[in-house]
């Protein structure tokens, strides 16, 4: 089946880089997160079954998915057919365009299954469904195996037919994993986020902000710094048994090319458990910073520069180690004390 269409400018993204592999054996993992770099994996699960049944057909994909099915329903993402397989917001921003729906997994796949012959089908999303829980076995036959490289990453998958999630970035390391249908992914570095034009904080389409750009018709004049985004994009469509590495807060825009697509992906990060999401510390300095004076703006830059973005040793490298505290490197009981401390000032 063909792509979908997309816009003019998205077509002229370069390349992201690709690394040919032949199995778990075969990912380079330590030089990924070295690099911080995207990279496609081609071939990097091309022997698991799902992706052979996938290639069969797409009934043989969605009954190899039924014989691991628990019974539990499934909650997804349902939109009318004028919402084009993209999740997205209502024409203020205030709502999202599609309901929130709670079926069994064999009922989403049949309704999947009756309109993939239609020009314009409703909208199916099932997202982030945890394998190990909700399809018990399936990993057995179908996984990257990145226990092997120390990686704690329980893999989840994606279910739906030409949906398009729109740009959005995660805080987590990503490799995600086409395993039936094609996918195109368009990416974009980190300090292109003001070229994105970023959506609500809440609600959001999927847990994320999301661009407001419809990729398919850019809308440029509305969105003019949006040209300088796409000339940093890095972008590449996905077969079958390929899989894109994100790193960390790359933004992301991934379109299904195929009546059925179904995605794996394995999430995890960089630092201890122990240590929260940013997020918080960004809702916290939006809530205690943004709107100060300029004047004040800027000197609690420099504060957070000496503090948090510069060197970790620096704020207290003039200090003996004892008298360091949260100056000194961060673990587990700092991280409680922390917790404490910050939970009590926001109780006052």
């Amino acid at each position: 089946m063909g792509d979908v269409a997309v816009g003019v400018g998205v077509g002229a993204a370069g390349t992201i880089r690709e690394i040919d592999c032949r199995g778990a054996d075969a990912l380079p993992i330590d030089e990924l997160l070295a690099s911080g770099r995207p990279a496609v994996l081609r071939g990097v699960a091309r022997d698991w079954a799902f992706v052979r049944e996938g290639a069969r057909s797409m009934s043989a994909a969605m009954d190899y998915l039924r014989r691991f099915d628990n019974g539990q329903p499934v909650t997804y993402s349902w939109g009318a057919p004028e919402t084009k397989g993209r999740p997205f917001y209502n024409d203020d921003f205030t709502a999202l365009n599609c309901e929130v729906r709670r079926d069994a997994l064999a009922q989403v796949l049949d309704e999947i299954a009756v309109h993939a012959d239609d020009t314009a089908p409703p909208t199916y999303y099932v997202a982030s469904l945890l394998i190990d829980t909700r399809l018990p076995g399936l990993r057995e036959a179908n996984d990257l195996g990145l226990q092997a490289h120390g990686i704690d990453a329980p893999p989840s998958i994606w279910i739906g037919n030409r949906v398009t999630a729109s740009c959005h970035y995660d805080a987590l390391n990503n490799i995600a994993v086409c395993a039936a249908g094609r996918r195109r992914f368009t990416l974009f570095p980190p300090e292109q986020i003001h070229n994105l034009y970023p959506g609500p904080l809440e609600p959001t389409p999927g847990g994320q902000a999301v661009s407001v750009v419809d990729f398919d018709a850019p809308d440029v004049m509305r969105y003019p710094r949006f040209r300088d985004a796409l000339a940093e994009a890095q972008s590449a469509v996905l077969e079958p048994g390929d899989a894109v590495f994100i790193p960390s807060l790359w933004w992301h825009h991934v379109q299904g090319l195929e009546a059925f697509n179904v995605l794996v992906n394995y999430w995890w990060s960089s630092v201890p458990a122990y240590m929260p999401t940013p997020m918080h510390a960004l809702y916290h300095a939006m809530w205690t910073i943004r709107d100060r004076p300029h004047r004040e703006k800027q000197a609690w830059r420099e504060i957070f520069d000496h503090y948090v973005f510069g060197p970790s040793e620096r704020a207290g490298e003039h200090l003996p180690p004892e008298a360091r505290n949260v100056l000194g490197p961060m673990d587990e009981t700092l991280a409680r004390q922390l917790r404490a401390m910050l939970i009590a000032k926001l109780n006052r």
